[in-house]
This record gives structure tokens, C-alpha cells and sequence, in this order.
């Protein structure tokens, strides 16, 4: 029995090592000497040295002067009820989307108040085919990206809050655009927070 068990052991031993300590060092290490700002979550920090955000994580931008994002469905319990839920967007503790299926009466009836809503602020939206990622939410809610096409159609909304020409923000947009990873994966796309903070550099506003 105890010959059986002793190698067993051994190899436990030797995988706890491995992969429980050698490894995890090892990686840890490396992100920190060839790339600490990945390494420690991408994060924005202010003049005042505190954390805004962090580039992976989306957030909430509220007023016509930023760029906003795209929606997140996130939901939470109800601190008044417990077995309801209520939306808390960009909830980073609780990711995910609505699960709806294109055909959901609220998932239908969410949209088209999204879309007044989007038209009320923006006037010169209304009757326009939109970008998808403009009304609709991520399956993460977390999504930190925007597309070069939602970027732009936000652009006379943010031009009018800052009091700034449209063009200039019209080619303010078009510097951010970054490109596939690697020139392969994924789609052109904005950062959000990298584009709203350099905005806040570049034209203060009123």
C-alpha cells in the first residue's frame, strides 16, 4: 500500500511545485519585466494618481460631452428585494448579457425606448440606420470598445457640448481609430476611456 502511495505523493508533490508555485512566479515575473501595464490591468490613472478605469473595462459615461459606450445589460439583485433584479450597468462583479433572443417582446420594446431616447439627444439620429453596437449590449456588458461608425455619429452631440467645430472632433475621432490586433484579429474599433480622456485633454469645453 505504501508503495503505492508514495509515488503518487511524489508526483503530487512535484505538480504542486510546478504549477502551483514555479509557474504562476515565473509568469508573473515576466508580464512585470516585458509588460507591467498589461500585466497589472491596463488601469488609467489620473493627475491625482488615483485609478479611473481600467482600458478592458467599460464604464458608465453620462453627459453630452463625452463619448459613450457601448450599453450594458447587466442586472443585480434589488437591494429592496432580493428575488427581483434591476439593471446595474458595467458591473464588472457581475458580467454578462440579457440572453434575449432577437424575437423577445423586451428585448424589442428595450431598443425602441434606447432608440427615442438616443434621438432626443441627438435629433440628427432620427430616421438613420445605426451601427449595431449603438443600441445593442455586449454579451459581456463590459465591452470597453466602440465602432469607428457609432464614434461618428456621437461626434455632433460632443462637438456642441464642448463647443468645438465638428470637424475638428470629426478628426479627432479618426487619430483614435486602432486597427485589428496584429493587423488580423478582430475589427477596427475605439477605446472609450483612451478617447474620452485624451478628448478632456485636447478640448476642456466651457
Amino acid at each position: 500500500m505504501i508503495r503505492l502511495l508514495l509515488p503518487a505523493l511524489r508526483a503530487s508533490l512535484v505538480t504542486w511545485v510546478l504549477c502551483g508555485l514555479v509557474y504562476p512566479i515565473m509568469v508573473t515575473g515576466i508580464g512585470q519585466a516585458l509588460l507591467p501595464f498589461q500585466a497589472n490591468g491596463s488601469l488609467e490613472v489620473g493627475p491625482d494618481g488615483m485609478v479611473i478605469g481600467s482600458r478592458l473595462i467599460g464604464q458608465q459615461w453620462d453627459g453630452p460631452q463625452w463619448f459613450h459606450g457601448r450599453p450594458s445589460a447587466i442586472v443585480g439583485p434589488d437591494p429592496s428585494n432580493p428575488a427581483r433584479t434591476v439593471p446595474a450597468p458595467y458591473d464588472a462583479a457581475n458580467s454578462g448579457g440579457s440572453n434575449l433572443a432577437p424575437a423577445s417582446k423586451a428585448l424589442v420594446e428595450r431598443l425602441a425606448a434606447d432608440r427615442k431616447a438616443l434621438e432626443r439627444a441627438q435629433p440628427e439620429l432620427a430616421g438613420q440606420t445605426l451601427p449595431a453596437d449603438m443600441l445593442t449590449a455586449s454579451a459581456s456588458g463590459l465591452d470597453p470598445d466602440i465602432s469607428p461608425a457609432d464614434a461618428l455619429l456621437q461626434v455632433p452631440r460632443v462637438a456642441r457640448a464642448r463647443a468645438v467645430a465638428v470637424r475638428a472632433i470629426a478628426a479627432f475621432v479618426q487619430q483614435h481609430i486602432e486597427g485589428r490586433s496584429l493587423g488580423v484579429f478582430g475589427e477596427a474599433r475605439l477605446n472609450v476611456l483612451r478617447l474620452n480622456l485624451a478628448l478632456q485633454r485636447t478640448y476642456p469645453g466651457p
